[in-house]
């Protein structure tokens, strides 16, 4: 997708939308029934060759690198960390997700996003499963077939907030190219924007959470970052600069604001090669900032520091030092980039859980103050024993 045709789609407001009016279930069932169920891709793990190390730039900035500017530039370079950034490759999804993907046993796609509302006082995230990683009958089955265990995550914030993720047999699945449909809720990419329409049931209100999200990139990427050198975990940032409309059935909640949305995709459990991480996007007047820092089982770091300006273009950028955030109600550890004059600060909590943390976080980047959205993932804790059995309740399994 090119950026300048979205850029005139929008200024014209002409998007298009999947929304049904109400009519959801009769759609996802009519879906289900049409959508095919051979000829996926496979997902396989593709190591990175004949890499390149980033040349410095000639700016007055030199802590930023130019990486890619609209499909210009190098297309495989290496970070010297020893992870990788090269053009987004083997899943056919260039110009946008694609959802139709054969996840083999033990792997797992997920496409997320999130959004904060122009006020400051909502906010939500959203993550669609293959394979859902987090999921203790997932993790009991054996991970023999990652399509018996989809979920879609939907996780409000602020003044009548819910929980949802139910997770849904395959015989309840349905996937093409542009649509994943999951239970009665289903997400379409359009090619000018995600679309959401859900209805999921809440835990613990047992009440049902409904509605509409739209997520406008500004543009797509055509970059993919290996977490580990031999390609079996990638993530593909999609769109880092958004913005996202939310309408939902519980009074309030219809607002705007910033976005951000990415994918992730593995052919290994996160607890084999995983011990510790953190990711953070920080949005900014001309550009969002990404950190992915992660800790892996074999005594090696990956330390991912991109920078997404407006204008299309995208940089590896000198990272500020990780410093300590104040620990979560579990204990759970949690550190963050920042200016070493600045000590990051939860703003808001949104999701606390034993081996995971989801806040905003309040930060500083060469000297500039921004309020973004930072996650800790602790896969130590994850694989303790006596959290499985917790996660049973959080995560229904459906028909």
């Amino acid at each position: 997708m090119q950026r300048d045709n979205l850029s005139k789609t929008k200024k014209n407001g002409s998007y298009i939308s999947s929304r049904t009016n109400g009519k959801e279930s009769n759609h996802s069932r009519k879906l289900r029934d049409t959508l095919p169920r051979r000829g996926r891709i496979t997902l396989r793990a593709q190591p990175s060759e004949n890499d390149v190390n980033l040349p410095e730039t000639d700016n007055e900035n030199k802590n930023k690198r130019p990486l890619l500017n609209r499909g210009r530039g190098s297309s495989r370079t290496r970070v010297t960390d020893g992870s990788f950034i090269r053009k987004a490759c083997g899943r056919n999804d260039k110009e946008g997700p694609c959802f139709d993907l054969n996840v083999q046993s033990n792997g797992y796609a997920w496409w997320y996003m999130d959004g904060i509302s122009d006020d400051g006082s909502m906010a939500i995230s959203i993550i669609a499963f293959i394979g859902s990683v987090f999921s203790p009958w997932y993790s009991w089955s054996g991970r023999k077939n990652p399509h018996n265990h989809c979920s879609l995550n939907v996780v409000t914030y602020g003044k009548r907030g819910r929980w949802t993720m139910t997770e849904r047999k395959e015989k309840s699945i349905g996937i093409d190219a542009n649509n994943f449909q999951i239970g009665p809720s289903n997400i379409c990419w359009n090619g000018k924007s995600l679309d959401i329409n859900f209805k999921e049931i809440t835990i613990p209100h047992l009440d049902f959470l409904e509605g509409t999200i739209s997520i406008y990139p500004e543009y797509i990427t055509d970059i993919e970052v290996l977490l580990k050198p031999d390609g079996t975990h990638i993530w593909r940032p999609f769109a880092p600069i958004s913005r996202i409309k939310v309408e939902t059935n519980k009074k309030g909640w219809k607002w705007e604001g910033n976005a951000y949305l990415d994918g992730n995709f593995g052919t290994r459990a996160l607890e084999q090669d995983f011990s510790y991480w953190t990711w953070s996007r920080l949005p900014f007047t001309n550009h969002t900032t990404t950190f992915y820092d992660a800790e892996l089982k074999n005594r090696t770091n990956t330390n991912i520091a991109l920078q997404f300006s407006k204008d299309g273009s995208i940089s590896t950028i000198e990272p500020p030092p990780l410093k300590k955030v104040k620990r979560t109600k579990w204990f759970l550890k949690r550190v963050a980039r920042s200016d070493q004059d600045f000590d990051p600060l939860q703003n808001k909590p949104l999701l606390d859980a034993p081996f995971y943390s989801r806040s905003e976080l309040l930060t500083k980047v060469n000297g500039e103050k921004t309020i973004g959205i930072h996650e800790a993932l602790d896969m130590n804790r994850f694989t303790n024993p006596f959290i499985q059995p917790l996660l049973c309740v959080k995560i229904p399994r459906g028909f």
